[in-house]
């Protein structure tokens, strides 16, 4: 692949088409850092890099956006879909288990459809939700691709480079999250074969103290899941700019975080919350419009309401909830993966020099220093 058809496709040591990582010819030790696109091509500040995220949003939030919609729109869509059929299916049940008495009790018949229609829609949330996420994951990094070098972009091209990255990035996000995951189980594991071999020898008292040691265990865990979480978060990105697998992924994020962990996890920290508010603001005027619109619903109730009367009033409510959790969501599922993506870039320029290329890639002439 030609240096100037985009990212990724040079193999290791020689990326970008096989350009060597110090430069092309005439780039020399007194090249100054041009920017063709959203972010200088040298090493970034962080000021450089949230500035870049923010830009990349002003210059192709249609394409960002366009893309989050779609996904979490699908998404709403679905799981709205999935509730209302397995309400229809197990309304019946559910009138009868609302309208037992405190010295009833549920009848099996009753509250098994009403928990597998429950786990059902838990197993669907969890699937679109994994791949919405992952879309989005892989749709940045295709967006940045062309934003760093001051090149525009179209909805469907990245819509394509997306969905031909999610299996990647799916597979890297659930490894991460497998292996981040692995001491804080095994510490729990342990403590709970314990604590049930304790038990059914009579051994009460000691069972209190296994819980309490279990879950200091597990906070002691925690620092290491952590530092794997951030040791492999350049993962999504290097399987997009890459078109690396999941395990190549993972290990090209280890070799780039290697000597910057702690700023890559004090930017990664900053960029989540400064989604987090933003998506707790974007919410709160529909959070009122929906306890408004509850309020008003609920005054119609009668004294003894069924099941559907009572989703019916609490509908209003229920949507706007609905619709401020995807506006947020747009916010809090591009910020962070931007800032990451560019930490990415940042990383390989420092360790690989790799702004001269990017910048041949660009055609930007050389730029010296006085």
């Amino acid at each position: 692949m030609g240096q100037d058809a985009g990212w990724g496709g040079g193999p290791q040591g020689a990326p970008y088409g096989g350009a060597p990582y110090g430069g092309p010819p005439g780039w020399g030790g007194g090249w100054m850092p041009p920017k063709p696109g959203v972010i200088p091509l040298g090493p970034l500040r962080l000021g450089d890099i949230l500035n870049g995220a923010f830009t990349t949003v002003g210059r192709h939030g249609k394409q960002l956006y366009g893309v989050g919609a779609a996904a979490y729109g699908g998404t709403l869509a679905v799981v709205v879909a999935a509730i209302a059929i397995a309400y229809s299916a197990t309304a019946d049940h559910l009138d009868r288990l609302l309208s037992l008495s405190s010295d009833e009790d549920a009848r099996t018949e009753d509250w098994v459809p009403v928990l597998v229609a429950f786990c059902v829609i838990a197993l669907v949330c969890l699937i679109v939700g994994v791949l919405s996420t992952a879309l989005m994951y892989a749709a940045v990094p295709s967006v940045l691709q062309e934003a760093v070098l001051g090149r525009p972009t179209t909805f469907s091209a990245v819509w394509r480079r997306a969905w031909a990255r999610v299996p990647a990035v799916i597979g890297t996000v659930f490894l991460t999250s497998l292996i981040a995951m692995v001491p804080i189980v095994l510490v729990w594991a342990g403590v709970v074969t314990l604590i049930v071999g304790l038990a059914a020898s009579g051994g009460d008292g000691l069972s209190v103290a296994l819980i309490v040691i279990g879950v200091l265990c597990a906070l002691a865990t925690a620092p290491l899941a952590l530092w794997l979480w951030v040791k492999f978060s350049l993962a999504p990105s290097a399987a997009v700019f890459e078109n690396h697998g999941p395990i190549a992924a993972m290990r090209r994020s280890s070799a780039l975080v290697r000597g910057d962990w702690w700023r890559i996890f004090g930017i990664t920290l900053l960029a989540g919350a400064m989604a987090a508010v933003a998506s707790y603001v974007i919410q709160l005027p529909f959070t009122f419009l929906g306890m408004f619109s509850g309020m008003l619903g609920s005054a119609n109730l009668s004294d003894d309401p069924n099941a559907a009367s009572i989703v019916v009033a609490m509908s209003g409510y229920l949507l706007a909830l609905l619709v401020g959790q995807l506006v947020s969501q747009l916010i809090v599922a591009t910020f962070p993966p931007l800032v990451t993506g560019l930490l990415y870039v940042d990383r390989r320029i420092r360790t690989e020099d790799l702004g001269p290329v990017l910048a041949q890639a660009a055609a930007v002439p050389p730029q010296y220093a006085d």
